[in-house]
């Protein structure tokens, strides 16, 4: 049996006496990619800043990497990458300045630290880019550097808290290819959120729908896909427990809007 980067039991949290997050539990394996799936207000925010520590559970309780969340919040944080919805990159400083930041944040040597960031930003398809001011940047860009920011302390486990918002076609298609190719070099173990049903399937090796804070069903994109038709979709998944569809382009100010209006409805 692998070995599980993330544990959670019961994990519960309630605004104003009513539950955003209601009593779920799942794993999720070392080396996978595991996304929480549903409609902005189901709660998937909600349980990611649980799981990253930024928000205390009502109840209930989880573990990434071996550590709780709760008891051992700063050993989890020097374990975790983090990719938030709203805007995080400094658009009035240089992507190689943003970098240099998030390096000298987790400590990161002289030495290391010019390696890991030229290493991220070629990874990510960013060197020519890096003296450039991140305003200038497009949308797809911009994600890719807060991704190379999260992931410069090689941290055993990344959480994407809806990573291609706002964001073209053909952007997202370029940052799914980067999570991919990083999780088979690095083996790193992914957390996602999204109600992009095209990226869950693409990604992710077990997906959860969320529901009004519950989990509705979970387990593999196909296994989910065949219980229903040959030709299903995982839209037609969740409109099968559910009752309902999930239904939801990038420059810097795009992005950057699109992100804050979506911070107040999950």
């Amino acid at each position: 049996m692998p070995e599980m980067a993330i544990e959670a039991i019961q994990l519960t949290h309630t605004y104003n006496a009513q539950p955003a997050v209601d009593r779920i539990s799942f794993t999720v394996p070392q080396n996978s990619i595991f996304g929480l799936l549903g409609p902005n207000g189901a709660g998937k925010s909600t349980t990611i800043k649980m799981l990253i520590t930024l928000l205390p559970p009502t109840s209930g309780t989880a573990r990434i990497d071996g550590c709780d969340i709760v008891a051992d919040a700063m050993q989890i944080r020097e374990r975790i990458g983090y990719v938030p919805q709203l805007l995080s990159a400094d658009g009035e400083l240089t992507g190689y300045e943003n970098m240099l930041i998030a390096a000298k944040l987790y400590g990161l040597t002289r030495v290391k630290r010019e390696t890991k960031i030229g290493q991220l930003l070629s990874f990510m398809g960013l060197k020519e880019y890096a003296d450039q001011l991140v305003n200038t940047y497009s949308g797809g860009m911009i994600r890719r550097l807060e991704i190379a920011q999260a992931l410069v302390h090689e941290p055993a486990i990344l959480f994407l808290d809806e990573p291609t918002i706002g964001l073209d076609p053909a952007a997202r298609k370029m940052l799914w290819a980067s999570i991919q190719e990083w999780k088979k070099l690095y083996g790193t173990t992914i957390l996602i959120t999204t109600h992009d049903m095209e990226e869950a399937d693409r990604l992710c090796d077990v997906v959860a729908f969320m529901h009004l804070g519950h989990i509705l069903r979970m387990d593999s994109p196909s296994n989910l896909k065949a219980e229903i038709s040959k030709d299903a979709t995982l839209d037609d998944v969740f409109l099968k427990y559910a009752g309902a569809s999930i239904e939801g382009g990038g420059d810097f100010s795009h992005a950057k809007q699109t992100r804050r209006t979506i911070s107040h409805l999950d």
